[in-house]
């Protein structure tokens, strides 16, 4: 029995060397694996439903060659304008709310930087020189020893490690780089907003400029024909009353153009602002709009989600608010601190970098939350909420994208019928006009006949000149719909 006894003691001892060995090994393996995990779902572009073609692109087929290549960068180039093109390159110099917008994307990408410290230790220091006095009279105090001596700490340095074992840091990380691309995608937004917009207000002002050109020149035909009107009166071949409605009529179309400049004003002032200028420095000289817009190819309905700046800060902030369920998910576990520190200590500095003077600590703490009434579970269900919430808005922002560009394919395509329908009716008028004014001279009928002709021409040509501009802005509506030539690949990755 002894000898089985010895036997028994000498093979136990390093078995269980062995599995203490393996247990430390399979400890170290766990932590590691751990050190890898992040807690949390990890993130899927949820679907949105998307047309295979758009239903009001007749002009254009879906698989003409380059057509999705049409708009580019500097959109408004294809409208051939060198006065649009000027102001244009102004706007990213000059405007204000495009700065405001740039520093706000400079604010988030500083928040990535500051996530992502917590991936690495806090290191401090904290040397310090004291000379010191303890009280004589103080508890425990040994009669006789030094009350006062100097204290030299350097160089005091500690550092502390919160272990990223669930992933809470890397998630935090997901999610301020997301917002930072987010809020590039604002940026590019923004821009593509304010160039749309001065490109909006500057054709409304030439289309002012080609009303108030087309209302002076009928101001001079209303003159010489209130000059034939007075003359035939004193021949005795006209009344009165015809003379009084050949006023009215020139004295209308005159309050008319005067009118216009009210409206033009406050495109010139809105012009000023958008390229950074005071309005009282800002004129431009009167350019009549006559061209029609240029054919403006929506491309593929499924290019939509990478070429519309919106569409692609709402597809980020999805992810943001992924990464938040993560976070939330995260506060479960305990939060695993390690600290280490280190220096010399002595209370004469000849001896302070001796051996004897050196100190150092390291330990490590372990945080749980055992109890707190619900809270983090009301966090995580209010971050699955707001994930939902985010899911809502990006399809929401998908099918508006559509829709403004459904919208104005179907306005440039029924525009263009209209217009050619109002040429034709301002072809008719002005013959009318004529056949008025000869039957007039001829005597065969009064003067109230003209002045309705007239009035129905002049009426007809500034519809055709709205029909013009409405077109010019709804061709740079349909390129801010379709993203201005911005694609996602100009996100940085921050």
């Amino acid at each position: 029995m002894p000898a089985n006894k010895k036997f028994t003691s000498r093979a136990v001892g390093p078995e269980r060397s062995r599995r203490g060995r393996r247990s430390a090994s399979v400890f170290f393996l766990a932590t590691f694996l751990l050190g890898g995990c992040t807690v949390g779902p990890n993130y899927v572009r949820p679907k949105a439903e998307i047309p295979t073609e758009y239903k009001e692109n007749q002009a254009w087929k879906v698989a003409q060659p380059g057509s999705a290549d049409a708009v580019k960068g500097k959109w408004w180039e294809v409208y051939q304008d060198p006065q649009l093109n000027a102001l244009e390159e102004k706007i990213d110099v000059s405007n204000q709310s495009l700065k405001a917008a740039e520093a706000q994307f400079l604010q988030a990408r500083a928040a990535v930087r500051i996530s992502r410290s917590f991936q690495f230790p806090t290191v401090t220091a904290d040397p310090a020189i004291a000379r010191e006095r303890f009280s004589q009279n103080r508890p425990l105090a040994v009669p006789g020893t030094q009350q006062t001596f100097n204290d030299f700490q350097v160089p005091g340095i500690d550092a502390s490690y919160e272990l990223d074992l669930w992933g809470r840091v890397r998630r935090t990380v997901e999610q301020s780089r997301s917002n930072a691309q987010a809020s590039a995608a604002d940026l590019a937004s923004v821009g593509l907003s304010l160039h749309a917009e001065l490109a909006m207000d500057y054709f409304q002002l030439r289309g002012l400029d080609a009303q108030k050109q087309l209302l002076d020149s009928t101001v001079e035909s209303f003159e010489k024909a209130l000059e034939l009107t007075q003359t035939r009166f004193t021949g005795g071949l006209a009344s009165a009353v015809d003379v009084a409605q050949a006023q009215t009529q020139l004295e209308t179309a005159r309050a008319q153009s005067i009118d216009v400049g009210v409206q033009r004003a406050a495109f010139e002032h809105a012009i000023a602002v958008l390229i950074g200028q005071p309005p009282a420095t800002f004129s431009l000289a009167a350019f009549p709009l006559v061209a029609p817009p240029p054919a403006i190819p929506p491309g593929l309905p499924s290019d939509m989600l990478e070429r519309r700046p919106d569409v692609s800060a709402a597809e980020r902030r999805m992810q943001a608010a992924n990464a938040q369920i993560g976070i939330a998910r995260a506060a479960y576990f305990p939060t695993i601190t390690l600290t280490g520190g280190g220096g010399f200590e002595s209370v004469a500095a000849g001896t302070l970098f001796q051996g004897p003077s050196g100190l150092w600590a390291v330990g490590g703490t372990a945080l749980e939350t055992l109890f707190d009434a619900g809270r983090r579970r009301g966090t995580s269900d209010q971050a699955k909420a707001a994930y939902d919430q985010s899911i809502d808005n990006y399809r929401q922002s998908v099918l508006s994208a559509f829709q403004e560009v459904e919208d104005n394919l179907a306005a440039l395509r029924i525009l263009e019928v209209e217009a050619q329908t109002e040429d034709v009716a301002v072809g008719a008028a002005k013959h009318s006009v004529e056949l008025s004014i000869t039957r007039y001279k001829g005597g065969v009928t009064n003067y109230l006949e003209v002045t309705t002709a007239q009035s129905a021409a002049l009426t007809d040509e500034v519809t055709a000149v709205t029909i013009l501009t409405r077109r010019m802005t709804a061709s740079v509506l349909l390129i801010k719909a379709i993203g201005g030539g911005w694609d996602v690949s100009q996100i940085p990755r921050v």
